[in-house]
C-alpha cells in the first residue's frame, strides 16, 4: 500500500486512542524491534473481532509491549479475561504499566515463560487465540490453540506473509521462515477449519474452528 492510500485508510477508520499512540511511541523509543508492536490497523481489527464474538476468554501468545493485549482486552465482554504469554521479562513492565493506565488490569492475566509449557496448563476454552510469538514455533502453537479453541471460535496468526519471504524463501536455512511456511500449510490442510489470509500489515491468518456444519457445495 502506498503512503497516500495508507493515510486515506487511517483517516477513514476509528482514530487510534491516545494511550495506544503513546505506547507505540514509547515502544519505538525503548525497544530494538518496535515493528513487533501491532499498530492501530491491526489493533482496531482485533478489538472489533473481540466485540463481534462477544469474547469472554482470549489467549494471546506473545505480549511484547502490550499493544494488542490492550486493544483486545478493551473489546471483551464485561466479565471477559485475556491471558497473555511472553518469555521476555524485559518488556513486561512496560506492558503492565500501560495495561494499568488503560484501566484493564482486572481483565488481563500475565504468564511469564515458554508458551509451549504454559498453554497446556491453562484450564480454559477460548473464544479467540491470537498467535504472535516465536515464528519457529507457529506449528506447535497452532496444535495447542486448536485444542483450546471452542467450536465456532477463532484463531488469528500474525506475520504470515513474513515480508514476502513466503514467496521467496531465503537461500540460507531460516527457521523462522520455515516455521511460517509450515504453519500456513498446516492450516490450509486442516479439514476442521475454514480460513482466510488477510493482507493486513504483515499478513493475518484468520481461522474459524468448524461446528460440524456441512461443507459448502456450489
Amino acid at each position: 500500500m502506498n503512503e497516500e492510500l495508507e493515510r486515506y485508510t487511517r483517516e477513514h477508520g476509528t482514530p487510534e486512542p491516545d494511550l495506544l499512540a503513546a505506547l507505540y511511541r514509547e515502544t519505538r523509543a525503548r525497544t530494538v524491534y518496535p515493528r513487533m508492536a501491532s499498530g492501530w490497523a491491526q489493533g482496531s481489527f482485533l478489538r472489533m473481532t473481540c466485540r463481534l464474538l462477544s469474547a469472554r476468554r482470549v489467549l494471546e501468545i506473545g505480549t511484547f509491549t502490550g499493544y494488542a493485549a490492550i486493544a483486545m482486552a478493551s473489546g471483551l465482554a464485561d466479565d471477559g479475561v485475556l491471558h497473555t504469554i511472553d518469555r521476555d521479562d524485559e518488556v513486561a513492565d512496560l506492558a503492565r504499566e500501560y495495561i494499568e493506565r488503560a484501566g484493564l488490569s482486572r481483565r488481563v492475566v500475565f504468564h511469564a515463560g515458554d508458551a509451549l509449557r504454559v498453554i497446556p496448563a491453562l484450564r480454559e476454552v477460548f473464544d479467540l487465540v491470537f498467535i504472535d510469538g516465536d515464528k519457529r514455533e507457529y506449528p506447535e502453537y497452532y496444535r495447542l490453540a486448536r485444542e483450546k479453541t471452542r467450536p465456532g471460535g477463532l484463531i488469528i496468526a500474525d506475520d504470515v506473509l513474513w515480508d514476502g519471504k513466503v514467496l521467496r524463501p531465503p537461500a540460507l536455512p531460516d527457521p523462522r521462515t520455515a516455521g511460517i511456511l509450515a504453519f500456513n500449510d498446516m492450516v490450509q490442510q486442516d479439514p476442521g477449519v475454514e480460513n482466510i489470509l488477510l493482507p493486513l500489515r504483515h499478513g493475518l491468518m484468520m481461522i474459524r474452528v468448524k461446528e460440524n456444519e456441512p461443507e459448502f457445495a456450489p
